[in-house]
């Protein structure tokens, strides 16, 4: 077992974007890299082989809080954890389950010693406490573990989030020290991530950057962005919080998001991704494709019989036509499902590869802006 190492490759002439390689037990990651976010032991219309031959994922994730309430931690611990039960080889992160917790804000009560709350699937009691869900992490078995964090909404004033953060920076002491009071269950390393938070004032987010940065931990994640936030001010938060945080750990921007969102906080120096977009908005067709965005329901793809999107490394991309995919969707076949999640899981993954190539090439400034523009044009 090896703790998790970050070695930075490049660094862009124009930009803060860089490119790097992260090392864990269960393989290597190149960064800039997008994650599928896999929630339940699941990525939603996707097996596992899709995931490795036609998305080419690297990691992805999964949730504590879901995994929690099912299929449970005994059964968990019974499969030899996460990666054996799904069957997956390659690295997995889990979140503390802290956003989902806090969402459920009619039914959850937050008091120091943790989250008291009522599962949304059959209304049962629990409690979250930074030691057990450490614990229940442990027991899931992910290579990245998150940091159990409370995730003010947006917009709050600078008391809520002050208090929020301090919150945050004592569950933090706690979770760390009841990791290192634990061992691994299984046979690789486990590593934890702390989370940034702090809301949208510069002096908290600065605090918030300086308290993590001290526990020295093996990489970094900013939270509490993308919760309705207008762009600009993510984007501002976000290089705020990457200028404060250590050049040589990973930095994990949590949530985001959309295509360009990803080109431009890579920009601002950001080198992890996670979004359940790719995933909800192929299900709900729309694609994202290397020539724009796509709504797979309008009849003018009626009789487009060209492949969805051959710009991009993906089979799946190829080999189906874009009447076909349409077909699918208005025939609510679940095949149609499948296709566009894996082409746009695929396009992310392409897309964050492309970034780093550009990174190494040193022009991945001239190439972000004309690319942002072609993704953000309607076909």
């Amino acid at each position: 077992m090896a703790d998790l190492s970050f070695q930075l490759e490049n660094t862009d002439k124009n930009s803060k974007a860089r490119s790097g390689k992260i090392v864990t037990d269960h393989g290597k990651i190149l960064t800039p890299i997008f994650m599928p976010v896999g929630t339940a032991g699941s990525v939603k219309a996707v097996s596992q082989q899709q995931l490795i031959n036609e998305v080419k994922a690297q990691i992805i994730l999964g949730n504590t809080y879901h995994l929690y309430l099912r299929p449970g931690v005994e059964e968990l611990e019974q499969a030899g954890g996460l990666h054996r039960f799904m069957n997956w080889s390659k690295a997995i992160l889990t979140d503390s389950g802290g956003y989902q917790v806090f969402s459920l804000a009619a039914n959850r009560k937050i008091n120091e010693e943790g989250v008291h709350f009522q599962s949304h699937i059959d209304g049962s009691r629990h409690i979250f406490t930074p030691e057990n869900v450490i614990d229940i992490q442990r027991i899931i078995g992910a290579d990245i573990i998150m940091a159990f964090d409370e995730c003010p909404p947006y917009p709050s004033d600078h008391l809520y989030a002050r208090t929020s953060m301090e919150l945050t920076h004592q569950w933090l002491d706690r979770c760390i020290q009841r990791l290192n009071e634990t061992p691994s269950k299984y046979a690789h390393e486990q590593n934890l991530f702390p989370i940034v938070q702090g809301g949208t004032f510069a002096d908290l987010r600065k605090q918030s950057c300086e308290f993590v940065s001290s526990k020295n931990t093996a990489g970094n994640a900013i939270g509490g962005l993308s919760v309705g936030e207008p762009e600009e001010m993510m984007y501002e938060f976000t290089e705020l919080c990457c200028d404060n945080l250590p050049a040589d750990k990973p930095r994990y921007l949590m949530g985001v998001g959309t295509p360009w969102n990803i080109l431009e906080c890579v920009a601002l120096g950001v080198d992890m991704f996670d979004c359940v977009m790719p995933t909800r908005n192929g299900r709900n067709a729309m694609l994202f494709t290397s020539k724009g965005v796509i709504n797979i329901d309008n009849k003018k793809w009626e009789k487009d019989f060209s492949s969805i999107d051959d710009g991009i490394d993906c089979e799946f991309s190829h080999y189906y036509s874009k009447a076909y995919l349409r077909h699918l969707v208005r025939s609510k076949e679940i095949l149609g499902l499948t296709i566009a999640s894996v082409h746009n899981l695929a396009f992310y993954m392409w897309l964050t590869n492309q970034a780093r190539q550009h990174i190494i090439d040193g022009d991945y400034s001239h190439w972000k802006n004309e690319m942002i523009s072609v993704l953000k044009t309607r076909l």
